[in-house]
């Protein structure tokens, strides 16, 4: 008896999980709000624009051997041109305002955004631009470019991963998380950042054609 209630508790709690995942909306918000799911085919060609409200890039950075500190990103602007018969035809383009820096540390942003660093007045925003789609199983895939950060371009490759797609507020939608990681110093950025700094990407993007 006691094995059963276990069961059924955790069927309980784990029914909201499920009905996201499926594409069913939880209970309570509008008829017209569609919510996705994880599925490919659900993602129809066409011209798609980044959502800058659901949008964020975490930047995860070696703190000196004791741990990775976090500084965000939040004005980003992108496109995607998607076309699920031809990968080959797939654009990506998105583009990040280095000054938009955060972090908890008192001061420290805007020293990152500063001449000493990201130098955010002469380099304004950092670029992405794709040449490369593959799919790597039903709901992952790559996407190879060109990333520039303060004037420098060096090849780039995410790894990313279908969040869910759908209907959305009544424009199809699609989100993502991508990830990567990059060499400091292949941009020209001080070696106390470390060997790596690992990006993670979440965003969302709404079809406009």
């Amino acid at each position: 008896m006691r094995r059963l209630c276990l069961t059924a508790a955790v069927v309980l709690a784990l029914t909201p999980a499920l009905a996201l995942a499926s594409g069913a909306c939880p209970p309570g918000l509008p008829p017209q709000i569609k919510c996705g799911g994880p599925d490919m085919a659900d993602i129809t060609a066409g011209t798609y624009k980044l959502d800058d409200s659901h949008a964020g890039i975490i930047a995860q950075v070696p703190h000196i051997g004791y741990s990775r500190s976090i500084f965000r990103f939040d004005k980003l602007a992108g496109t995607l041109d998607w076309d699920p018969v031809d990968l080959s035809k797939a654009k990506l383009n998105v583009t990040v305002e280095t000054a938009s820096i955060a972090t908890n540390v008192p001061g420290f942003a805007a020293k990152i955004a500063g001449d000493e660093m990201l130098k955010s007045k002469a380099f304004p925003t950092a670029t992405f631009v794709s040449d490369g789609f593959r799919r790597t199983d039903a709901t992952h895939g790559k996407v190879d470019g060109q990333f520039t950060l303060m004037g420098k371009t060096t090849p780039l490759t995410f790894n990313v991963a279908l969040v869910g797609a759908g209907a959305g507020f009544g424009h199809p939608r699609l989100g993502v998380t991508a990830t990567t990681s990059l060499k400091p110093t292949d941009y020209g950025l001080a070696p106390m950042f470390g060997a790596a700094i690992d990006l993670v990407i979440d965003v969302e993007f709404e079809k406009t054609s």
